[in-house]
């Protein structure tokens, strides 16, 4: 009969306590919500396009040599721009409120694409062969990347100054999330990894939920200002001490704390999208009554 395969350091087993998920205590995180990142997976196979111009490099004379590394520099460029270009786009289509990214990286990626090639293409006889290499190399980069967004994305009916203090908050709490997640990766505990993920997916929750009504910023400032901020510290302030002592207590302590958190922010988001349902039917009864006064029946 199969086995389940496990040790002392595997999740779940003696001495190790399992994430919560949103708040309840023994759930599992949620595998399924997560999503292959784009930029780990097609973008990184772009660093090897480099290599054939770096192997003729060294085929002929120092000129060649010149034009065929500065072709492999460009394709790197070009490789690490639409690599971060994609994490750039995954962020923004995550948010329901974003600012487009200031530098596109993406069509940067496509013009050293098709210098790269023009460069590697290059015989010193004319510069037609370069110029088709270059075309080329940049169109077939833009299908298969596509172009960076180029708008900003924001809320209907909510000024600008609004949204801008949410994605501000936003952007403030993603740090303190990296930094958590980064303190946490150092420890090479999967458990706790796996109780961060579940800690970061409900504080994310409540970032959507603002990002779709930024009016509830002022509610949630405390959570993202002060209790997130202390959260960060902590989580700092433990992985050193536990990375160093291997603290049972220390551990528990901490994981008590997450679960304090963890049910506050699920608490406040609730809070938060209550209040949308509220100001939601307050607008239908509104309107209920204006077309009751102006006599128009639910027949017509």
């Amino acid at each position: 009969m199969a086995q389940r395969y496990g040790g002392k350091h595997s999740p779940g087993a003696p001495g190790t306590t399992k994430p919560p998920a949103s708040g309840r205590p023994g759930a599992q995180p949620d595998w399924h919500a997560r999503r292959p990142g784009r930029a780990t997976a097609r973008a990184n196979l772009t660093f090897f396009f480099p290599v054939p111009f770096a192997i003729a490099a060294f085929a002929g004379d120092p000129a060649n040599l010149l034009v065929k590394l500065g072709a492999v520099a460009c394709l790197v460029l070009a490789a690490w721009l639409t690599r971060e270009g994609l994490r750039a786009e995954e962020a923004y289509d995550a948010r329901t409120t974003a600012r487009r990214p200031a530098i596109p990286r993406k069509l940067f990626g496509a013009v050293a694409t098709g210098l790269g090639l023009a460069m590697g293409g290059w015989a010193g006889a004319g510069l037609t062969d370069p110029a088709i290499f270059a075309v080329t190399g940049a169109a077939l980069h833009v299908l298969a990347f596509g172009l960076d967004p180029m708008k900003d994305k924001g809320l209907e009916g909510v000024d600008s100054f609004q949204t801008d203090r949410v994605a501000r908050a936003v952007d403030e709490a993603e740090r303190h999330l990296a930094d958590m997640a980064q303190a946490i990766r150092g420890l090479g505990d999967r458990a706790l990894a796996d109780r961060m993920t579940v800690f970061q997916g409900n504080v994310r929750d409540m970032l959507r939920t603002l990002e779709d009504d930024p009016r509830g910023l002022t509610a949630a400032r405390r959570y993202l200002a002060v209790y997130l901020l202390g959260a960060r510290d902590a989580t700092v302030k433990f992985a050193g001490l536990y990375g160093r002592s291997r603290d049972a207590a220390a551990r528990r302590d901490y994981e008590a704390l997450l679960d304090d958190l963890d049910r506050n922010f699920t608490a406040r988001t609730q809070a938060l999208r209550a209040g949308d349902r509220t100001a939601l039917e307050i607008e239908m009864e509104v309107l209920r009554d204006r077309l009751a006064r102006e006599g128009v029946r639910a027949e017509d």
